[in-house]
């Protein structure tokens, strides 16, 4: 039997998303909820050319071995996990594969951080982003409180919107956390609803909240010779030397992020030369982001509450 199914573990929204854009972009694929997912069953198949995990955080390790064992390159969603032995594990585990599988950090094929990524940024002594929503908009008949991101072990809003983390990693190699306070909720003790993180070398800052009534991703850098402001919902972002802002704007779609790296996995999955895209997250290639991921949520200080109604 020939291999050329993508099978997709997980049927919540980024699970069906993956599945219809796979099938856009011309692949056969094959769907499993994963209360659904039998993994001895799965283990007997021959026509699986690569594997989209799509669960919760706490249990992609059992289904990245599977993987392994099977030699089907696999693409996992963020975060790999939430401490650097989990990260370590999955890494260990990874290795007959870790060439051809990817992590969904998604924002690196948005074009504002394309474009971001090929400046000079060497003068940049200090930068900030900034992501927020309110999580009780997320999405029509979903619930906060019956959800992975409701749990202290792989919820909250740092694991969940960690893109940002992974941004100033692409931006500024070097820099590494330095602290991290946030908020939390009387009825989800020790699941951060607001995380700000600070970092150094440079001197930066990257916040994240499930509780702005007004979606914002925003982004600001400082150097010595340049100003940059970027709106990544825009999305744009003003560039100013000393001359006056030059603005640079993007035709784009969300979803157009997600096909671009959905693409560059069927071909790395199948042996097949990629984009060209120069942060293309190959699992071989972002563990030190992967690890600054868990270094933010280790460091976590819960400073306060934030009430508001579920």
């Amino acid at each position: 039997m020939v291999a050329d199914v993508f099978l997709v573990i997980g049927a919540g929204s980024i699970g069906q998303r993956h599945a219809r854009n796979l099938a856009a972009l011309g692949q056969k694929v094959d769907l499993v909820p994963y209360r659904e997912f039998d993994a001895d069953k799965v283990a007997q198949r021959t026509d699986v050319a690569g594997v989209i995990i799509a669960t919760a955080t706490p249990i992609r390790l059992s289904l990245v071995q599977l993987c392994a064992s099977k030699d089907w390159p696999f693409y996992v969603e963020k975060p790999l996990g939430w401490t650097k032995e989990q990260i370590a594990d999955i890494y260990a585990a990874a290795a007959p594969v870790s060439d051809r599988s990817m992590v969904g950090f998604m924002m690196r094929y948005h074009p504002a951080v394309r474009a971001l990524a090929q400046l000079d940024l060497s003068d940049i002594y200090s930068f900030a982003f900034e992501i927020g929503h309110d999580v009780r908009q997320w999405r029509e008949n979903w619930s906060f409180a019956q959800s992975y991101a409701s749990g202290p072990a792989g919820g909250g809003v740092l694991l969940d919107l960690c893109h940002e983390l992974d941004i100033a990693h692409c931006l500024f190699p070097q820099a590494a956390v330095t602290s991290a306070a946030s908020l939390d909720h009387p009825d989800f003790t020790g699941v951060d609803f607001a995380t700000r993180i600070s970092l150094a070398a440079p001197l930066g800052t990257v916040a994240m909240d499930y509780l702005s009534p007004v979606s914002l991703r925003k982004g600001q850098l400082r150097g010595t010779g340049q100003v940059i402001d970027l709106d990544l919902l825009a999305p744009a972002y003003a560039r100013d030397t000393g001359a006056g802002p030059q603005i640079t704007t993007f035709d784009f779609d969300r979803n157009d992020m997600f096909l671009d790296l959905m693409a560059d996995f069927i071909a790395i999955a199948t042996r097949k030369p990629p984009s060209g895209n120069p942060l293309m997250p190959r699992l071989g290639d972002v563990r030190e982001s992967c690890d600054l991921i868990a270094d933010a949520w280790q460091a976590r200080r819960f400073t306060g509450q934030v009430e508001v109604a579920f």
